[in-house]
This record gives C-alpha cells, sequence and structure tokens, in this order.
C-alpha cells in the first residue's frame, strides 16, 4: 500500500465550496432522490425524511448528521496480512479493472471468460504495486450466469491473499459473498471487527439507487462491510455539461446514499465515490481521460476532504480500442490527477481499455509502469549532506564525468528508477532484439509472469469448506 504524503493538488476557492455545497443542498431538498427500495424508504421516513412515493426529499443537516457517523479512516484485512489496507488519510490502495465484458489479448478481441478472470488475478497476485485484485476483472461469460459470482469470489480468495471486492448485482450474490468472507476469515464476528471485502455501489445517475444495489447495500453495510457509493457521471448524459453541475448533483448523490448507509448501521464503514467523465458531444460515445474528467476528479478529492470522508475515484481511463499512445496519455491523464488528489482507493488502475469495455493484458501491463513511475515520483526527495556528493565532486573535478566516481558505483544500482517495460536501447540493438513496440513488450512481460506465478498457501480446511459451500449454492441456484 502506498502512502502518499506530497501536498493536495485543490483548485477549489472557498467560494466555490460553499456554491457546491449550496447546489447539493437544493438537489436533495427541492427535487429529491428516488430510493427504488421500500426499506430504504421507510428508514428515510423513520428519521423524519420527507417521502414521497419513490422520491425522498432529504434535510440537508440530516444529511451531514448522518454522513458525519462515518468513519473518516478504517482499515480492512486481507487473508494475508501483510497485504492488509489502510483506507483514508494519506492511504492510497489500487485495484485492478472492473466490469469488463470482453478482453483483449494481443490483436485478439472476444468475449471474456472464466480463464481470462483467473489469469487477470494471477496477474493482480503478481504485481505488488496493486493492492487488489478487485472485484469483476472481467465479466466471465461462459460462466452461469446466476452462479458466476461463486466462482469470482473463489478465484479471488484462492488466486490472490490480497483484499478483494464483493459482489452486487443482487442481495443473494452480495450475502453469498458475505458468507464465503466468513469462511475465509473465521467467522461474522472476525469480519464485522475488522473489515474483509469492498463493495462498489453504483447510483442509476441522475438521482436514483435502484432497487439491486441497494439490496446489495443492505447486505454489506448490515454486515458492517464498507461500500463504495458512486454516482456514475458522464457529463451530457447522466449530468449536465458543466462540472460545477455535476459536482453538486455528485455530492447529492453520494452524501443521500452515505446517509442510507449509517441508517442502515450507524458508524459502518463507507468510501465517497466518484466516476466522473464526459461524452462526445458529437457521437455520443463516453470519453476518458479528457481534461474535464481530470477537473471533476481534483475537486472531488477536496470535496470529500471538506466532508471528512475517503474517497475513490480516477485510474487508467482510456477511451483508446487498442494498447496504443492514445491509452497510454489519456491513462495518465487520470492516473496523475488521481494521485495530485491523493485517492484512497483507485478502481481500475490496470488493465483498462475502451471505456471499460475491454480487460486488456498488454494494457495491465502498460498501467502497472505508470503505477510504478507515479509511485517513486510522489515519494518525497531526501535531501542531506550526503545527497549533496561533495565528495563526488571533489573526485571528479573539472570537465570529467561521473560514471566511475565511487558515489556513482556505490549506487548505481538503484540510484534511478529501473522501468519494468520501456526501452532505451539504440535502434540498431532495438531492431536486433526484434524491433517490438511497447505493447508487444507488454504481453511477453504479462505472459512470463503468468508463466512464474506460484498461488498463495491456503489452509486445505479453508479450502475445502469454501469448496462446499460453491458446491451447495451453485446447486440451489440451478446451476
Amino acid at each position: 500500500m502506498f502512502r502518499n504524503v506530497m501536498p493536495r493538488y485543490e483548485i477549489l476557492s472557498q467560494d466555490a465550496v460553499a456554491v457546491l455545497d449550496r447546489g447539493w443542498r437544493r438537489i436533495v431538498t427541492e427535487i429529491g432522490v428516488q430510493f427504488a427500495k421500500p426499506e430504504a424508504r421507510d428508514l428515510f421516513r423513520a428519521a423524519g425524511q420527507q417521502v414521497d412515493g419513490e422520491v425522498v426529499r432529504l434535510d440537508p443537516d440530516f444529511v451531514l448528521e448522518q454522513v458525519a457517523r462515518a468513519p473518516a479512516e478504517f482499515d480492512v484485512q486481507a487473508r494475508n496480512p501483510a497485504n492488509s489496507v489502510h483506507i483514508g488519510g494519506d492511504s492510497m490502495a489500487f485495484g485492478a479493472v472492473y466490469g469488463s465484458p470482453f478482453v483483449r489479448d494481443g490483436d485478439v478481441r472476444r468475449d471474456a471468460s472464466m480463464e481470462d478472470f483467473r489469469k487477470l488475478a494471477m496477474l493482480s497476485q503478481s504485481f505488488g504495486e496493486l493492492d487488489s485484485a478487485g472485484g469483476v476483472i472481467c465479466e466471465p461469460n461462459d460462466a452461469p450466469l446466476d452462479s458466476r459470482h461463486l466462482d469470482m469470489i473463489y478465484a479471488l480468495q484462492t488466486l490472490t491473499d490480497k483484499v478483494y471486492m464483493g459482489n452486487v448485482v443482487s442481495g443473494p450474490n452480495a450475502a453469498d459473498t458475505i458468507a464465503m468472507t466468513e469462511i475465509l476469515f473465521g467467522g461474522r464476528a472476525a469480519i464485522e471487527a475488522t473489515p474483509a471485502t469492498i463493495s462498489l455501489i453504483n447510483c442509476n445517475s441522475p438521482l436514483r439507487w435502484d432497487d439491486r444495489m441497494l439490496d446489495a447495500q443492505f447486505e454489506y453495510c448490515a454486515a458492517n462491510q464498507p461500500v463504495v457509493l458512486t454516482p456514475f457521471l458522464l457529463m451530457g448524459a447522466m449530468s449536465p455539461v458543466t462540472v460545477p453541475a455535476a459536482l453538486a448533483q455528485q455530492l447529492a448523490e453520494a452524501l443521500s446514499g452515505i446517509a442510507l448507509a449509517q441508517l442502515i448501521r450507524p458508524g459502518c464503514p463507507v468510501i465517497f465515490g466518484s466516476f466522473l467523465s464526459n461524452i462526445d458531444m458529437q457521437s455520443g460515445s463516453p470519453t476518458f481521460g479528457t481534461p474535464e474528467s481530470a477537473i471533476g476528479l481534483l475537486c472531488t478529492g477536496q470535496l470529500a476532504r471538506h466532508y471528512g470522508l475517503p474517497f475513490r475515484t480516477g485510474g487508467g481511463l482510456t477511451s483508446s480500442q487498442s494498447c496504443d499512445a492514445q491509452a497510454a496519455y489519456e491513462s495518465l491523464m487520470t492516473m496523475l490527477p488521481t494521485f495530485l488528489a491523493g485517492a484512497n482507493w483507485v478502481m481500475h488502475a490496470a488493465g483498462w481499455l475502451e471505456g471499460g469495455l475491454v480487460s486488456c493484458y498488454e494494457k495491465f501491463i502498460v498501467d502497472i509502469e505508470i503505477l510504478r513511475m507515479l509511485q517513486v515520483e510522489f515519494t518525497p526527495l531526501e535531501i542531506d549532506e550526503e545527497s549533496l556528493a561533495f565528495g563526488a565532486h571533489a573526485e571528479v573535478g573539472h570537465g570529467g564525468h561521473f560514471l566511475g566516481a565511487q558515489h556513482t558505483m556505490e549506487r548505481f544500482r538503484d540510484c534511478f528508477y529501473r522501468p519494468m517495460l520501456s526501452s532505451s536501447a539504440n535502434y540498431e540493438r532495438w531492431l536486433r532484439t526484434g524491433g517490438k513496440d511497447a505493447a508487444a513488450r507488454a504481453g511477453e512481460i504479462a505472459a512470463k509472469r503468468l508463466a512464474e506465478y506460484q498461488a498463495p498457501p491456503l489452509d486445505d480446511a479453508i479450502r475445502a469448506e469454501l469448496d462446499d459451500y460453491v458446491t451447495r449454492r451453485r446447486a440451489e441456484l440451478g446451476d
């Protein structure tokens, strides 16, 4: 897990924050937020909020009272304690791509399979820069729809020993995730004391929390497992076209979802979620890695801190159809402000391609390289007498070079960042080694890492209990 102690890049004045604060307050008061689950509306009604059909009009001060119950920081345990994470403060935790129905491997774009899911989990385990494989690293279309969540959670639990994300397709799927997490960590009390899974609850923007997501949220919050309450905002489609309007809507949606979480279980951990970009106003297609999304990301971090909440945003997002220059520069356009904002939980940090439709093996490696470089760049520079290297100047003198200096010889192995993917060979040497571009080299690295993968150890009794649970539930679900 990376600690980002560099100063945060905040672009909103206090007057701007006050305007946005008034904006979300007016939305929840005058327009309201739709909650499609009766139990959610019952909780709000019992708390004195105005309910009209499925729409709840909220007292903003009540919302903030509930938000204040959520912890500003919390821990999430992994089955390997060395991989447990802290959410909030200076901590940044990174997870792989999430939710893609397709995969790309070289020049082949195809439906994702369960084998792809396992391979992507294995890659996530192989790189220390990632704190989590995520959840739905890809959507395994060759597995039965009703029970594939069991296979996905099982793969995350057995092929990795890192924090994993729970399934949110339905309440029963969430309950299965919790039950399997109880098996892995030794019971309900153990995971309620220290959460062991994080789950993504998306708002059906604008201003609607749908019943399936709420069903899952009720399960996870009741079990004290953190949820990432995320407005899904593509400006021009799910929000107005201006960044300030999108930010006000984002606040209304996220804070209302967080308030519900605290009504379900006061004090349960939450993450202020943000997924904010825009559409191409000529084609209507989603666009990523845009200046507008970067601005929104920076603002989101400042606003989350204003309300005392850990937050999720950013990642290696791109609209590109292949692992090319566009994919790299758009991903950096998103990942750099992710670090500048100090996001606490970063999804889609490796493998995202084609607007999230594709999980790509080569892009996975490119993103890891970007992540590695930024983690070095955002590590504070140590300046002391030794680092000034006065003795090297005395040794080399005027007009010499430092290649053979004692100071260089003592440090040359680790004085500079050594890229995993990049090539600095001259042209002739590059040709002699195959003339491969970054995407081709990335594919080779991914294949090598998969060939070298070793599964983390797991107690045989726990594995057997997980096997039994999956087998029983699959039969109960009719698959």
